[in-house]
């Protein structure tokens, strides 16, 4: 499940951000002003306890919003990763396969 601001205009670029930490992921899609567009995380997409720190999860959390902004539109966008732990590489899986499908 993810959050998704109902826009009546197409957005063409935006920024992804991948905030993962050792107990959740989150990731952050917004436009180039920094407006949210879509955002999900780990946590509500079902994975509670240990299971929320499993690169699967994060893999799961990211396809659900790159699906919501491929649906709107967005063609461009750029990534951002913070974050020290092993989810956030698992994190960029959805998004490479989305580049070169």
């Amino acid at each position: 499940r993810s959050s998704a601001r109902k826009s009546a205009r197409r957005i063409l670029k935006g920024v992804i951000h991948v905030q993962a930490s050792f107990n959740n992921t989150i990731v952050t899609v917004t436009d180039v002003r920094g407006r949210v567009i879509s955002w999900s995380s780990v946590g509500t997409c079902g994975f509670k306890g240990a299971r929320k720190s499993a690169p699967f999860a994060a893999q799961t959390a990211t396809g659900n919003v790159i699906q919501a902004i491929v649906e709107q539109g967005m063609q461009r966008a750029e990534v951002m990763v913070k974050g020290p732990s092993l989810e956030r590489d698992a994190a960029l899986r959805p998004i490479v396969e989305i580049v070169y499908c």
